[in-house]
C-alpha cells in the first residue's frame, strides 16, 4: 500500500497547489476590479471639477462632486489608499523630467568671412 499512500499524498498537495493558484488568481482579478473601478470614479470626478473649471457644470456637479470623493473615500476605507501620482504625460510635473546632459547643438564650422563680390581695382586673394 505504500504506492498508494504515495498518490494519495501527491493528489493532494496537488490539490492544494491548485486552490492555492485559484485563490491567488481571484485576489488579483479582485484587485484588478477595484483599481478600475477607482478609476472610473477619479476620471468623473475628475470631469465634474474640468467642468466646473470651465463654467461648464450643471446644477447637480457640486453633488456629484461631493458624491464621489464620499465614494472613493469609501473604496479607500475598503480597498486601501488610491494611487494619486499622475498617469498622463500632460498631468506629470515637469520638475520630474529625466536630464540626460545637454541639449544636442547644431555644430558649424567657420571658414572665415561669407565670401564677397570682388572690387575690380583690387588685386586677387593672397
Amino acid at each position: 500500500m505504500g504506492l498508494l499512500d504515495k498518490v494519495k499524498a501527491q493528489a493532494t498537495a496537488a490539490t492544494a497547489a491548485a486552490k492555492d493558484a485559484a485563490q491567488k488568481g481571484q485576489a488579483k482579478l479582485d484587485e484588478v476590479q477595484s483599481k478600475k473601478g477607482a478609476d472610473g470614479m477619479l476620471r468623473d470626478l475628475g470631469a465634474a471639477f474640468y467642468a466646473t473649471k470651465t463654467d461648464r457644470a450643471t446644477p447637480s456637479t457640486d453633488a456629484d462632486i461631493d458624491r464621489l470623493v464620499a465614494a472613493l473615500q469609501t473604496h479607500e476605507a475598503e480597498h486601501g489608499a488610491l494611487t494619486l501620482a499622475p498617469e498622463s504625460a500632460a498631468a506629470a510635473p515637469t520638475a520630474t523630467t529625466t536630464n540626460f546632459g545637454p541639449a544636442p547643438t547644431a555644430t558649424t564650422t567657420n571658414f572665415g568671412p561669407a565670401p564677397t563680390a570682388a572690387d575690380p581695382g583690387s588685386p586677387p586673394p593672397s
